[in-house]
């Protein structure tokens, strides 16, 4: 599936729940969400019929399972199976809080998924804790343990950079791929989920991420090795294992290579993250109508994917909180 731009379109990011054990502040209020009712909630049959019927025949060949948080959703191995199953994917990743990893880990690998990303962003229990609101640091760091030895790699941490909070911990990250295979991605602030805290906080480009750690450390851009289907762009300490990855969504936007679609947890598909516009494919699944509608509707609704988004339109913020559209 191609847009007006010529980009194709390959890569599908399925949300599978809204709700998460973790209140990142920027990704949702402390209280007062309105979760989506658990009918609301495409099922694993739907969403496998949807991969299958629907978005394979349109070229989609890689998935990610977001959230909220995905581990929260029950028996999350058994949807992995079944889209592994599908023998046109090619590739299944997860990005996940971690918090609940140790537990799923082998279950998760056994089933086919084949990546895990983890957010974490403090490598300080105490900041940590507070920018979650709340969570555990050192459970965090059990699920990635149990991720390694379960055979997953490689592991990405993603850290999401906000000035005054944790801007000061970017060489300590940088140490993490020094000696160990976990490669740690920088990612800048944007504007979805809490916007009052973005317009008093703002975001730290990469360019002065980089400058932060050259500091501490010589930096080499190179190409990644690693698989992915995302947009960072790597750089390595020279004999690191791993590598550094940086996120610019807000200094230099990735759009021009933008390959993903996304499908929110009850059912609607969004072409953009920082659009609202979206098309409820979950009545159609429920209605049981032809895929070849659905698959139609696809490419006619692709083909308003604008050319670059518009951070300056969205700055009011997105009707939808982070959890809600997926992560």
């Amino acid at each position: 599936m191609r847009d007006r731009f010529k980009r194709q379109v390959d890569y599908l990011r399925i949300s599978v729940t809204d709700r998460c054990n973790m209140r990142c502040q920027y990704c949702m209020p402390a209280e007062g969400m309105t979760w989506f009712e658990r009918e609301d909630i495409l099922s694993y049959e739907e969403i496998t019929r949807f991969v299958q019927e629907v978005a394979v025949p349109l070229g989609i060949t890689k998935l990610r399972l977001t959230g909220g948080e995905p581990l929260v959703r029950r028996d999350l191995h058994h949807l992995v199976a079944q889209l592994a199953a599908i023998p046109e994917i090619k590739d299944i990743a997860m990005t996940t809080n971690g918090a609940m990893l140790d537990a799923q880990a082998a279950g998760l690998k056994a089933a086919g998924l084949q990546r895990i990303n983890v957010s974490m962003d403090s490598l300080q229990p105490e900041r940590f804790k507070a920018m979650t609101r709340g969570a555990d640091l050192a459970r965090v760091w059990r699920g990635i343990e149990a991720a390694m030895a379960a055979g997953f790699a490689p592991i990405k941490l993603n850290c999401v950079v906000m000035a005054g909070f944790n801007e000061d911990e970017l060489v300590d990250f940088v140490r993490l791929t020094l000696d160990r295979p976990i490669h740690v991605r920088f990612i800048e602030f944007m504007p979805v989920g809490d916007y009052a805290l973005f317009k008093d906080v703002g975001y730290v480009s990469s360019a002065r991420m980089r400058e932060l750690i050259q500091a501490e450390f010589a930096l080499a851009p190179i190409e990644a090795s690693e698989p992915g289907n995302g947009p960072a762009r790597y750089w390595q300490v020279p004999g690191a294992q791993a590598t550094v990855g940086f996120i610019s969504q807000m200094s230099h936007d990735f759009c021009a290579s933008c390959n993903r679609i996304r499908l929110t947890a009850d059912g609607k598909v969004r072409h953009c993250l920082l659009s609202d516009h979206e098309i409820d494919v979950r009545t159609w699944l429920r209605d049981h109508t032809p895929p070849q509608h659905i698959q139609q509707a696809l490419e006619t609704d692709i083909q308003l994917k604008a050319e670059q988004h518009d951070v300056a339109a969205n700055l009011s913020g997105n009707a939808r909180t982070m959890s809600q559209i997926g992560g």
